[in-house]
């Protein structure tokens, strides 16, 4: 039902669309909005520089994307050198359609799970919203590590050690949704 895949030039407009989607979304709820970043997001996935993966449904196509980075990208103003030099996996501008079915946990739990297999101790994320930052750590179990007070916002530095997900498999073909 679900896969992961390399973010390929014909998934540009796709994540655009479903990051506006994503934005109407949050802003009926207060949350903030995306929309103004979502061409510019899109556009990522045409560059073969950055890493974007998409999370593609067999029915619904584009339902979730994430951008993979390496610890050699981690942003020096939020993780010390030590932890810059730990292999990990960083998720930078994670997003899904609006969805009843927890689409971002099946995709960081896909990035836990890659990470063990490749030997990789940590996955780690950051996030400027303090809402969801709290949902990282209460529903999926992620460790704050530091709040970075940048002049423009705080960002929010996780980290989950890195495991192989018993659920995945059945997570993928749809089943525990």
């Amino acid at each position: 039902m679900f896969r992961m895949r390399e973010a390929t030039e014909e998934d540009v407009a796709p994540i655009a669309n479903m990051i506006r989607e994503r934005s109407r979304w949050l802003t009926t709820r207060g949350l903030g909005e995306c929309e103004a970043a979502a061409d510019e997001f899109g556009a990522q996935a045409a560059d073969p520089a950055i890493p974007v993966w998409v999370l593609e449904h067999q029915n619904h196509g584009v339902v979730g994307c994430t951008t993979i980075m390496r610890e050699n990208t981690l942003p020096p103003w939020g993780f010390t050198d030590e932890e810059r030099c730990e292999p990990s996996l960083f998720l930078t501008t994670t997003f899904t359609r609006p969805n009843p079915y927890r689409l971002g946990r099946l995709l960081a739990w896909w990035a836990l799970d890659r990470a063990a297999g490749e030997g990789i101790r940590w996955v780690r994320r950051g996030t400027a919203q303090e809402q969801l930052s709290r949902y990282y750590q209460q529903a999926q179990g992620w460790q704050l590590l530091r709040v970075a007070e940048l002049p423009e916002v705080k960002v929010h530095l996780l980290q989950r050690r890195a495991e192989h997900m018993a659920e995945l498999s059945d997570l993928m073909s749809g089943g525990g949704l």
